[in-house]
Order: C-alpha cells, then sequence, then structure tokens
C-alpha cells in the first residue's frame, strides 16, 4: 500500500481547487455575468467525471492514506452518478434560483459552491475506509446542505425548514458520532477491515457492539430519512426552494447508502444477523407509514417526501436480504453471503433508479412555476395535458417509474429487490411490499389524472429555455430505456458491488 497515493482522490483535489475559484471569481462578477458560475460550476463536475471514469476504468481498488480512503467500483460508480445528478440539478434550477433571486447580491454563486462543496462532502462519504473520513465528509455535506436550505434569508418558510433540519440533522450526527464511539471503545480501531476482523473473531464484547450498532443504525435511519427518523423529511423538502429541495433528495442518497455499505457489509458484516432486524423493522415502517401518508398530502412536494420515505423501505428491503442463516446439524445457524452480492447490487440499483426519476419530477416542478408562484400543489397540475403535452407525458413517465409500472425503471428495481427478499424465504416480506407498492400506486396515478382528465386551472404559457427542456427530455426517455433493457446498469451494479465485496 502507498500511503503517498493521490490517484484515489484526485476527483477530490480537482474539486476543491475547482470550487475555491469558482467562489473567487464569482465574487467579481455582477448578476448579470452569473452564467459564468453556472459554466464553470457544470466544468468542475466534468473534471471530475473524467477521473472518476479512469479510475472506475481500470477496475482496481485502492487504499492510501493509511487506509482512511478506498477507490473501488462501488464507489466511483456512484460518484459518476453523483456529477450527473448534481449537473442536472443546476441545469434545472438556472432559471428558478434566478427567478427567485437567489443568485443576487456580491456572493450570488453561493449556491453553486454550496452545491459543489456539499458534493465534495458526498464524494469523500463514498471513499471513506475509516470512522474519521465518513464524519468529516457527512459533516462536510450537512453544513453545505443547511446552508442551502436556508438560502432564501427573507423567506420565513425556508428558514423554519433550515432550523428544523439543522437540530435534527446534528441529532442524526450526533447518535452516528456516539455509535461510532462506542465501536471504537470496543474494538480500539477506527479503521473498517480492521473493524470487521476483530468483530468476527469473537474477543470484542457482544454488548458494547450491538449498543453501538443501535446507535449506528439510528444516525443512519436519520440520514436516509427511514421512520421512525423521518420527521424533517416533509417539512424540510417543502420549506426548501424546489432547486435545495432537489439537491438534497437525489445526490445524498447515493452518499449515505455508500456509507452503509462501508460501515455495515464493510464493517460489521459479521453482525449481519443483528443489522439486518433492524433494517427490516426500518423497512416495514416505512413502506407502512411512507405510503399511507402520502395519500393524504395535496402538496407535490411534501407527497413526494413521504414518496421518498416509502422508496428507502425497499432500500432498506434489500439491505436485509444479503446474509441469510444456514442451519447446521448441531442446531447452529451459519451465515451464508451467497446472496449478498445481488442484494446489495440491488438495493445500489434502486437508490440509482430512484435519484433519476426524482431528478426529473422535481425538475418538473421547476419547469412549472415561474417568478412569484410556486408550481407545487397538485392543483397546479391540472390539465397540464391540455397545456403542455409533452411536459404531461414526461411527467406521466415518472410517475410510472415511482410508482413501479412496467415497463419503466421502477418497476425492474423493485421486481430486482423483492427477488432478492425472497431468496431468503421471507415471502410474507415480498408480499406485504408487493401491496405497499399497489397502495402507492394510488397517489402516483392521481397525479396522472389530475394532469390528463381535469380541467386546467392555470393557463399562463409554459416557457422553457432550451437546455433545460433538452435535459428533462432525456432524463424521461433515460427512465423508460433503463426500463426495457435494465440489463446494462444492473450488471454495472452486480459487477462493480461483487469487485468490492471481494476486496
Amino acid at each position: 500500500m502507498n500511503n503517498s497515493n493521490l490517484i484515489p482522490i484526485y476527483a477530490e483535489i480537482f474539486l476543491v481547487v475547482a470550487t475555491s475559484a469558482i467562489l473567487l471569481i464569482d465574487m467579481f462578477l455582477s448578476e448579470a455575468k452569473r452564467g459564468i458560475t453556472y459554466a464553470l460550476s457544470l466544468f468542475a463536475l466534468v473534471g471530475c467525471a473524467y477521473f472518476t471514469f479512469v479510475d472506475f476504468n481500470a477496475g482496481t481498488t485502492t487504499y492510501s492514506f493509511y487506509n482512511m480512503v478506498v477507490s473501488d467500483p462501488m464507489g466511483n460508480l456512484l460518484k459518476l452518478f453523483t456529477y450527473l445528478t448534481v449537473g442536472v440539478t443546476f441545469v434545472y434550477s438556472r432559471q428558478y434560483t434566478h427567478d427567485r433571486g437567489m443568485l443576487g447580491g456580491s456572493l450570488g454563486g453561493e449556491f453553486y459552491v454550496l452545491a459543489l462543496f456539499s458534493m465534495l462532502g458526498q464524494m469523500v462519504m463514498i471513499s471513506a475506509n475509516n470512522f474519521l473520513s465518513i464524519y468529516l465528509g457527512l459533516e462536510l455535506m450537512s453544513l453545505a446542505t443547511y446552508a442551502l436550505v436556508a438560502l432564501r434569508r427573507d423567506h420565513p418558510i425556508s428558514t423554519e425548514a433550515a432550523m428544523k433540519y439543522f437540530v435534527l440533522g446534528a441529532l442524526a450526527s450526533g447518535f452516528l458520532l456516539y455509535g461510532m464511539s462506542m465501536l471504537y471503545g470496543a474494538t480500539g480501531t477506527l479503521d473498517l477491515s480492521t473493524l470487521a476482523q476483530k468483530v468476527s473473531s469473537g474477543t470484542v464484547t457482544p454488548t458494547i457492539l450491538v449498543f453501538g450498532l443501535v446507535f449506528l443504525v439510528a444516525g443512519l435511519g436519520f440520514k436516509l430519512g427511514a421512520v421512525p427518523f423521518h420527521m424533517w423529511v416533509p417539512d424540510v423538502y417543502q420549506g426548501s426552494p424546489t432547486g435545495v429541495t432537489l439537491l438534497l433528495g437525489a445526490a445524498p442518497k447515493l452518499a449515505t447508502f455508500a456509507i452503509c455499505i462501508r460501515l455495515l457489509v464493510e464493517g460489521l458484516l459479521p453482525m449481519a444477523f443483528d443489522w439486518q432486524q433492524m433494517m427490516m423493522v426500518l423497512a416495514v415502517l416505512s413502506l407502512a407509514i411512507g405510503n399511507l401518508t402520502a395519500i393524504a398530502q395535496t402538496n407535490l412536494k411534501r407527497m413526494l417526501a413521504y414518496s421518498t420515505i416509502a422508496q428507502i423501505g425497499f432500500v432498506a428491503l434489500a439491505m436485509m436480504a444479503g446474509v441469510t442463516g444456514v442451519e447446521q446439524a448441531d442446531g447452529k445457524i451459519l451465515p451464508d453471503t451467497a446472496n449478498a452480492a445481488p442484494a446489495y447490487s440491488a438495493a445500489m440499483y434502486y437508490s440509482i433508479t430512484y435519484v433519476l426519476t426524482t431528478l426529473g419530477t422535481f425538475g418538473l416542478i421547476m419547469v412549472l412555476a415561474r417568478s412569484g408562484h410556486e408550481a407545487e400543489e397538485l392543483s397546479d397540475f391540472r390539465g397540464l395535458s391540455k397545456r403542455s403535452p409533452w411536459f404531461a407525458l414526461v411527467m406521466t413517465l415518472l410517475m410510472f417509474s415511482l410508482a413501479g409500472v412496467p415497463p419503466m425503471m421502477g418497476f425492474a428495481a423493485k421486481l430486482a429487490v423483492l427477488q432478492t427478499v425472497l431468496h431468503t424465504g421471507q415471502l410474507w416480506l415480498t408480499i406485504f411490499a408487493v401491496m405497499a407498492s399497489l397502495v402507492a400506486a394510488f397517489y402516483y396515478l392521481r397525479v396522472v389524472k389530475t394532469m390528463w382528465f381535469d380541467e386546467p386551472v392555470d393557463t399562463a404559457p409554459i416557457k422553457v429555455a432550451t437546455d433545460k427542456n433538452i435535459v428533462l427530455g432525456l432524463n424521461a426517455l433515460l427512465v423508460l430505456v433503463l426500463g426495457v433493457v435494465p440489463g446494462p446498469l444492473l450488471d454495472a451494479c452486480l459487477h462493480a458491488m461483487s469487485k468490492t465485496l471481494a476486496s
């Protein structure tokens, strides 16, 4: 191992330099020239993608900085989708942020700078192989997102959402840190690989490990937005500017999934029987409460927030299906990890699928919004097909994908997760997930019905920039194509996860 090897963090180094340069350049730009900041931000993402793709193409796993950083296929694939997500968010939110005065003032480019620093934290989380680097990345991401939620300083709803997010986010970070400290106290190591070895040796007091694991899963549950740690999600989604809501609801989910794999699978796989039971509870509660509560919502952002909680339930289902028990002749239950790579790759595929679909839904909400009006109520979508059949078709495809209607990619993702759960022999859990999806179909199809069969209330013309229109169309096409032909992305996730677990 070469501890001076900088290759695993070339993308992070480039992003730090580029973001700092963007911050300095933006100070000397007038509001009329804010497009330069936008273009430079997209250039920073392209540069990061280049370095990460070169590393991903090599297909190797590299450790550096005394095992604190790891570059592996899973991490690199998640990073590539993170860049794509943030870039598309910038395209969707450019006009939206301008209309609401979020790009004005001497530091008007702070939206882009904070988003890039938040993404830097996500990249650190994805590549972390140590408790310290995980927490460093988590706090860097969190502090930037707290500031983003409060970016409209004169808007009371945004300020309230920022306060709630900050207080509950700090509580979640405290849970996570306390869990890490208990695991460190029990094992004497911060390194995840060494942690797995010490836990599997059987020399560590199991009581302390279980207590640490409980706090760890609670902290991860907060960051994922799983029930019963979901209180912040609907209020923050609704109170944030829609561009910020998209930054909160998309890319961070990939980073949080990555640290779930790093902590629970790579660090605590010997305790899988313990944390899988916790994941099952989170999954069942999230699917039930998320879907049932979403039915009562008339605000589309709140509805999508509860939808997010339910979607996280499917990710948790796949996470709890990785290790099964095999009963021996003497009555002992031995762990079987044959289903680990398919289950965790299904969770990874589901996370990517959800993020790609979420991009389009919130992007369309921003398309319909205009200066002085937020198109976030369900009534704002009434008769959309008569105003713009194209946008109504795009939203229909996205709603079908979230509902899991074939041939959208959401159906392929749900099927992949259900297959892994069924492989564990828990038929009741599979049936429960299917029934929860049927409940979810009601509020997704209600949006479709509102667009195609209700009379429009707003007849104002929809004016959309060409770049946003093109990206929105490509977003919807991607959701459709990856549903019809899910094989390449599924195989990429399985290959990346298999190589990562093997290392």
